[in-house]
């Protein structure tokens, strides 16, 4: 079991690397072998989960912890797309799923950061959060309509994983969050603009020349 848990981490690692890398180190690992492994839609929900006590660690006014909690559940939503694409497992009710959970979290975790901000009456702090909140999901519905009607929607500077990264920063660092939060905020909305703009681009364009894509599975 323990080699068969550790081909499937390292089929799983060259899989997620190879657009990266360039190229991935050749691993045979058999069906049997892909087997082991827990349900992907448990991963989805391990990180919701995770969320969830991050977010009641935030109303407790703690930081330090919850900022370092966002390492694993970032992990873990980078992780259940990745193993159900490799296991050949990936479906729309899984991607509704991921990405309901996703905005459900999002949600959660700078909901809960703006209650604990505002009960400190840091007001500026709270404002920020606020604005963050609603950005980081208006980025996500326009990624979501345009996918809806076949468009790509993967640009922009500040995506899910870099808010992870960059609120992680904002907790953990002592003096960071205030930076943090307003970088969150006018990233965000540079991204809003360019997806906005590339959306309304690409649907302006002749039918036969607008970047379209047959995936109908939503991403963050």
């Amino acid at each position: 079991m323990v080699l068969s848990a550790w081909r499937t981490a390292v089929s799983l690692a060259n899989f997620i690397a190879a657009p990266y890398l360039g190229t991935a180190t050749e691993l045979h690992v058999t069906t049997t072998d892909l087997q082991w492994a827990i349900a992907v839609y448990q991963l989805t929900l391990a990180s919701f989960l995770n969320n969830v006590f991050v977010g009641w660690l935030l109303l407790k006014d703690e930081r330090f912890l919850p900022g370092i909690l966002l390492l694993p559940a970032g992990l873990l939503d980078i992780f259940d797309g990745g193993v159900a694409r490799l296991r050949h497992e990936d479906s729309r009710a899984g991607a509704f799923l991921d990405s309901v959970t996703d905005r459900l979290s999002d949600a959660i975790v700078l909901g809960c950061l703006f209650w604990s901000l505002s009960g400190q009456n840091l007001e500026l702090q709270a404002a920020l959060c606020m604005s963050a909140l609603v950005i980081s999901l208006l980025v996500s519905q326009i990624r979501a309509e345009g996918e809806a009607m076949e468009l790509t929607m993967s640009e922009g500077v500040m995506q899910r994983l870099e808010r992870y990264v960059v609120l992680m920063i904002g907790l953990t660092a002592p003096g960071a969050l205030l930076p943090v939060l307003a970088i969150l905020t006018g990233l965000g909305a540079v991204t809003v603009l360019q997806r906005g703009w590339s959306a309304v681009r690409r649907l302006a364009a002749p039918v036969d020349t607008a970047d379209r894509s047959t995936s109908s599975v939503p991403l963050p």
